[in-house]
């Protein structure tokens, strides 16, 4: 049966409201959840931006979901080995409660350590090597290992029994299908029907088969359509400016810049736009039929947080998990 969690939005909450928005999740009913990992929000409308690892401490402590974070384990804002070890640590604390899904990561974040920004593939390639060295990490090794990453005698002392999953995030059907062969499942967002098959199929033929799927749902719900739809565009239009374009960007300022242009109409084309909680079940209906393990709703209108908690906690879980 497909889970059905909440998506933890460290953009647009302070870390204690967030805290308390997961807590009301677990409440209601819902079944897991997952959270973002930024240095920067995305644009200084959504206005914050809390340390996501100490966070996930806490969470897990006040909930019984099991948490997923998206993560850059390519040696700007963290190495590797410090990656495995925090994630050990959450793992050892709370068995089978973790995984991390690591990518390649974007610019916006990464370049608070002033390093040089490679092309795609040297960020890919990056990306395997560090999740190599995660791996033998978790696997009690004492690491030493020169290429694009460098590890000198590493060792972690304190591990969990299973070590976490490594979800892939993939955003198209090209990085899924590159992911199929190493990652223990794949995660990716929600876009038009056609893509979305496109990627999953990619990851199954590339070595995925068998391997869980995640979906993070993003949404735009509340009390009219036309909030909805206010609401989407004031928080989430900056990234939706394409796949390409968003890892490039530096600061939140050249997202609002990137995203000026971007109409309500535009929004609503992109987005699950509605105040109708059965429109959005029909929508998540056709998520399930993609075999999706786990989906995670992430509702990008900022004030409608709580209402959304309620309602879909009332009317459209019960219909899903039946």
């Amino acid at each position: 049966m497909t889970r059905i969690g909440y998506h933890a939005s460290h953009e647009q909450y302070p870390p204690s409201a967030l805290l308390r928005l997961v807590r009301l999740a677990a409440e209601a009913g819902f079944q897991s959840a997952m959270c973002s990992d930024h240095f920067h929000p995305w644009t200084e409308q959504q206005g914050h931006s809390g340390f996501a690892w100490s966070w996930l401490g806490a969470a897990l402590g006040a909930t019984p979901f099991s948490f997923g974070v998206v993560t850059v384990p390519g040696g700007w804002r963290y190495h590797p080995a410090i990656v495995a070890q925090a994630a050990a640590t959450l793992a050892e604390m709370y068995p089978g409660r973790f995984w991390i899904a690591p990518g390649s990561g974007e610019l916006l974040n990464e370049h608070i350590v002033a390093q040089r920004w490679p092309a795609k593939a040297e960020r890919n390639a990056r990306l395997l090597e560090a999740v190599q060295i995660i791996r033998r990490l978790w696997d009690g090794e004492t690491v030493t290992h020169s290429g694009l990453l460098q590890v000198e005698e590493a060792k972690l002392s304190s591990l969990p029994e299973s070590p976490p999953l490594i979800v892939g995030a993939a955003l198209s059907p090209e990085t899924a299908g590159w992911m199929g062969g190493w990652a223990d499942g794949m995660i990716t967002t929600v876009s038009d029907r056609a893509t979305m098959e496109a990627i999953v199929a990619a990851f199954r033929r590339g070595g995925g088969e068998g391997k869980p799927l995640y979906l993070q749902a993003q949404l735009a719900f509340a009390a009219t359509d036309e909030a909805a739809l206010q609401g989407a565009w004031e928080q989430w239009r900056a990234p939706m400016i394409g796949s390409d374009a968003l890892p490039e960007l530096r600061t939140p300022a050249q997202f609002a810049a990137a995203s000026e242009a971007l109409s309500p109409r535009d929004v609503r084309e992109r987005m699950r736009v509605s105040s109708d909680p059965e429109r959005h079940l029909r929508w998540l209906e056709q998520d399930l039929e993609l075999g999706f393990a786990e989906i995670n709703l992430h509702n990008v209108c900022r004030a409608e947080q709580e209402r959304f908690i309620e309602v879909f906690g009332e009317r459209v879980l019960p219909k899903l998990r039946g």
